[in-house]
């Protein structure tokens, strides 16, 4: 796990990326995750105030807050990433991929573990928010401007605020499995199936009444 691993990684994740120097220079998700690693040792030596400046410099390149605490795992890779909040007791597993806007967040002043455990294979979309100690369990997605407030299962879809899940066993996101906006909304599809209900029933009304008139 180096640079040079991370920037084949971020090619084969995003179809807009081209170059070794424009992935090197221009991709913050990666600048913000080779500055925690950093950040992360010092904190793991106890040198919690210069950890935290550390990652104050990360956040101010970046615009990526990442505290020196978290838990990074293998294979994370943070697209755009604009705004977005990883959590002091927050764990990450391998081959996740987080969007811009996503928060791994507590949900008040409790101690200890606060934040979420996201397991490996995990892809969290644009602007979503996992908060408290909760687990999302291996292979899920989280749907964009998701509220996830309640453990997940493995192999999930989670849509909605607050967030509600799909089991979708079987189906495993892989890295060629990123499309974020094509993930189910079963709510939608209860007020469609309404919709087409009302309707058949408006038109099988108007013919009821046109056979009377007859």
């Amino acid at each position: 796990m180096g640079i040079v691993h991370d920037i084949r990684l971020a090619r084969e994740r995003d179809p807009a990326a081209s170059g070794f120097l424009e992935i090197l220079f221009t991709y913050p998700g990666l600048h913000a995750i080779w500055i925690h690693r950093l950040s992360h040792a010092v904190w793991k030596a106890h040198l919690r105030l210069l950890a935290r400046l550390i990652s104050e410099v990360a956040r101010f390149l970046t615009n990526i807050e990442i505290h020196p605490g978290a838990t990074i795992g293998k294979d994370v890779f943070i697209d755009h990433g604009y705004g977005l909040v990883i959590g002091e007791t927050a764990e990450v597993g391998d081959n996740v991929t987080l969007y811009q806007g996503v928060t791994l967040g507590g949900t008040g002043k409790e101690k200890g573990k606060r934040h979420p455990t996201v397991r490996d294979n995990v892809v969290i979309s644009a602007d979503a928010k996992v908060l408290g100690n909760i687990e999302i369990g291996e292979g899920s997605r989280v749907g964009a401007g998701s509220v996830v407030v309640k453990p997940v299962p493995p192999h999930s879809t989670v849509v909605g605020v607050p967030g509600h899940f799909e089991r979708c066993y079987g189906e495993e996101v892989t890295t060629a499995d990123l499309h974020h906006e094509k993930i189910p909304d079963p709510v939608s599809d209860i007020f469609h199936y309404i919709e087409r209900r009302i309707d058949k029933m408006d038109h099988e009304l108007h013919r009821i009444e046109k056979e009377s008139r007859e």
